[in-house]
C-alpha cells in the first residue's frame, strides 16, 4: 500500500486546498493521502482560526485518509525546524511521495539548491556574512543562493518547499518530492476570485467581511467563533509585564529583544502595535510573531532544546483506507502511534498546555469542551 504526504496548516481550509487535494488524487490515484497538520498554533506565530479537531473533520470530508498532528515544538518554529519535523513524521510513516505548493514549480531547482545548502562551504560563509551585516535569515539565505546559482528563492511556499527537499536529502528519506504551481498570490490581502489566498480570507475576517463565497460550507460552519491572535493580547501583555526579568528564558527571545519588550510593552495598546514597535531589520515579522507566541504559551528555550526529536505520531483522524494503512505499517513504524493520552510525556503535556491557552478566549462551556477534547477525543473516523 502506497501513500502520498501533504504538509498543511489549513488556516482556513479554502478552495485552493480543494484544488490541491484533487490534483494529488489525480497524480497518485492508488495512494492513501496522509496529512501532516499543524494544530491550534502555526508556523508564522499565528493562531489557527479553526481548532484542530474541526480542521481534521474538514480534511477527512474532502478525501484525506489520515490526519497526523505536527507537534507544537515543530509547528511553531522556523521553516527549517517545521520541515524537519514534518519530513520526520512522513519518513516514519513510510510515505512514498510528498506534494507541496510552489510559486516557481521547479523541483529540479529545489534539488540543486538543497544540495548547495548541504554541501557548499561558501554558501554557509555567505549566509553568515549577510547575518553579520544585519540581514534576517530568509534574506541572507536568498542572497547567498542567488550569488551562487542566479536563482531567487524568496516566496513563502518556495522557502518551505526548499526546506522540505533539503530535509528529505538530509534525513535520507525515501520520499519523492513533487510540487504543484500555486494558483493565487500568497501575499494578496484582496479577495478577487474564488480561489483566494488564506491571507486574504483572514484579512477579510479581521474586517468583519463575509467570506462565504471563498470557503466551502464546512469551513464556514466552523468559523463561529474563530480564533485571531489579536484576541490573546491581554493575556500576552499580562504575561510580559509580570515576567519582565525572565523574558530571555523563552524560545525566540534573543539579541536583546527582551530589552525591547520591556521598552515597548506599556506603550503598545494592541498586538499589532507591539509587533510594529518591536520590528527590526534582522527580525522578520514572522519571527516576532513566533517569539510572542512562545511567550504566550510559556515555551522555553530549555523545552525547545529537549524537544528537538519527534517522540510520537499522534493520529487525529482517519478514513477506513487510512486505518488500513496504519495497520499495514504499524510494525515498521519506529515511533509510538498515539490515539489518546494514556502515554503522557513532556511533548504531549506541552500540547495540553497550549490547548488551554488556545481555549482561553472562549466562553466557559466551549473552553471546557475544547480542553477536555485534548485528552478525551479519540481519532475522528470517516
Amino acid at each position: 500500500m502506497k501513500a502520498v504526504g501533504i504538509i498543511c496548516e489549513y488556516n482556513p481550509f479554502h478552495y485552493g486546498h480543494i484544488y490541491h487535494l484533487k490534483q494529488v488524487k489525480k497524480m497518485c490515484p492508488d495512494h492513501a493521502i496522509i496529512l501532516i497538520m499543524s494544530g491550534n498554533f502555526l508556523q508564522r506565530g499565528d493562531t489557527s482560526l479553526i481548532n484542530k479537531w474541526d480542521k481534521t473533520k474538514i480534511a477527512l470530508d474532502y478525501g484525506v485518509d489520515l490526519v497526523v498532528e505536527l507537534p507544537f515544538p515543530f509547528a511553531t518554529q522556523s521553516a527549517d525546524i517545521f520541515a524537519a519535523g514534518s519530513i520526520g513524521v512522513l519518513k516514519a510513516l513510510h510515505v512514498d511521495k510528498l506534494v507541496f505548493g510552489s510559486e516557481c514549480n521547479d523541483i529540479e531547482k529545489f534539488k540543486t539548491l538543497a544540495e548547495i545548502q548541504l554541501r557548499h562551504e561558501v554558501y554557509d560563509e555567505q549566509v553568515r556574512n549577510y547575518l553579520d551585516q544585519g540581514e534576517n535569515y530568509p534574506t541572507a539565505l536568498s542572497k547567498a543562493l542567488f550569488n551562487l546559482t542566479g536563482y531567487t528563492i524568496d516566496t513563502p511556499n518556495d522557502i518551505l518547499g526548499l526546506s522540505y527537499v533539503r530535509e528529505i536529502i538530509k534525513q535520507k528519506a525515501n520520499i519523492e518530492p513533487i510540487c504543484i504551481k500555486r494558483t493565487n498570490d500568497y501575499h494578496s490581502k484582496t479577495m478577487s476570485e474564488k480561489i483566494s489566498s488564506a491571507s486574504s480570507i483572514r484579512e477579510a475576517l479581521r474586517k468583519k467581511q463575509d467570506v462565504s463565497s471563498f470557503v466551502p460550507k464546512e469551513t464556514m460552519n466552523c468559523l463561529k467563533p474563530y480564533h485571531m491572535i489579536e484576541n490573546y493580547y491581554p493575556f500576552l501583555k499580562f504575561k510580559i509585564l509580570t515576567e519582565l526579568n525572565d523574558l530571555d528564558l523563552y524560545q525566540s527571545v534573543d539579541e536583546g529583544m527582551d530589552a525591547r519588550l520591556k521598552k515597548f510593552i506599556l506603550m503598545s495598546n494592541s498586538y499589532q502595535e507591539l509587533v510594529e514597535n518591536l520590528k527590526m531589520k534582522r527580525y522578520t515579522y514572522q519571527k516576532i510573531h513566533r517569539m510572542l507566541l512562545h511567550i504566550l504559551c510559556n515555551f522555553t528555550k530549555d523545552e525547545a532544546m529537549d524537544m528537538k526529536k519527534l517522540k510520537y505520531i499522534r493520529v487525529l483522524g482517519f478514513s477506513s483506507k487510512g486505518q488500513l494503512y496504519l495497520k499495514t505499517y504499524k510494525k515498521k513504524i519506529n515511533l509510538p502511534i498515539l490515539t489518546n493520552f494514556t502515554k503522557m510525556n513532556d511533548m504531549l503535556a506541552l500540547e495540553f498546555r497550549t490547548t488551554c491557552v488556545y481555549a482561553s478566549i472562549l466562553d466557559e462551556v466551549d473552553k471546557q469542551r475544547l480542553i477536555e477534547a485534548e485528552y478525551k477525543q479519540k481519532p475522528i473516523m470517516k
